[in-house]
């Protein structure tokens, strides 16, 4: 009985956080699936936003006004790894691999230290938990789900736009973009900026549901948003319209977080997840292929 109570503790924690690094895959899902560029700046502006958001928080600020400042500087550094790319010509792997490196130094003089904890300090959760009495993964998943749902809806809106629709049309076919008098470059530093902004604001809102933010909580975010994405779109497909697959990464993320929960409860080391990631990674890249080896036998 301790056993199953413990497991569903675990669950429920594993799909608040889920949700809320779904955020992040978003903004992935925007680098990798609209634009087609591959985006190593993450893993530095998941860490850059939990580290605005906490040193904020602790100089006094309200917690949820630390957001936007979260989004801007995860927005600033998309920037910076767009114009490396399409002003200095530096290859798109090259310019996030120079960006992620950069803004490891750069979040550790944020906070003046290698993490910074808020316990005792006032953050969204305990903030909501207080006038509420809800437990922290609830109140996480809650939070979680509300900014999925609204950025999930303003993305929907925004790449029905002129300005989106050409963003996407840069991922799909940037010779033509230029045919017609549109600037990729500009497209793709735009990207880049809502993209990062979203994976920031996602590492604030993990950082205050934790409790602390950490120099290397950004470590490995490519993969896990790889594998969220790629689960999403394996379980529920890539039919419907937009809105839905958006919808199924944020979905995809949680799955990852139960499978990675579950495991951790069978007895994996915590040590093992990167070759667990990897392994979720591989299977469901290789779905697709064993579909078609079975649909043609």
């Amino acid at each position: 009985m301790d056993n199953l109570s413990g497991m569903i503790m675990a669950l429920q924690g594993a799909v608040s956080q889920g949700v809320l690094w779904g955020i992040m895959t978003l903004g992935l899902y925007i680098t990798f699936k609209v634009l087609d560029y591959p985006d190593l700046t993450v893993d530095g502006t998941f860490a850059l936003g939990g580290a605005v958001s906490a040193i904020l928080i602790v100089k006094g600020m309200d917690p949820f006004l630390t957001l936007p400042f979260a989004v801007a500087t995860g927005a600033l550094a998309g920037t910076v790894t767009g114009v490396l790319n399409t002003k200095l010509k530096i290859p798109g792997i090259l310019a996030g691999i120079l960006s992620m490196i950069a803004l490891y130094s750069i979040n550790i003089r944020i906070m003046g230290k290698p993490n910074v904890a808020l316990l005792g300090e006032a953050t969204a959760v305990t903030r909501i938990m207080d006038v509420t009495g809800l437990s922290n993964s609830v109140i996480s998943l809650l939070l979680g789900i509300v900014f999925a749902v609204a950025i999930i809806g303003l993305m929907y809106w925004f790449f029905g736009t002129e300005i989106g629709c050409a963003i996407r049309a840069t991922g799909n076919n940037e010779y033509m973009v230029r045919a017609l008098g549109a600037s990729t470059d500009q497209m793709k530093i735009l990207g880049l900026m809502i993209s990062n902004g979203l994976v920031s604001l996602s590492g604030a809102l993990v950082a205050q549901s934790q409790g602390y933010a950490d120099v290397g909580m950004g470590t490995g975010t490519l993969v896990i948003g790889l594998a969220s994405i790629i689960i999403g779109e394996v379980i529920f497909g890539r039919r419907f319209n937009f809105a839905y697959k958006l919808m199924s990464v944020v979905l995809g993320s949680a799955i990852y977080r139960m499978i990675i929960a579950i495991v951790l409860q069978l007895g994996l080391k915590s040590s093992d997840l990167k070759l667990l990631t990897a392994v979720i990674v591989a299977m469901a890249l290789s779905i697709p292929v064993v579909k078609k080896m079975v649909a043609v036998r």
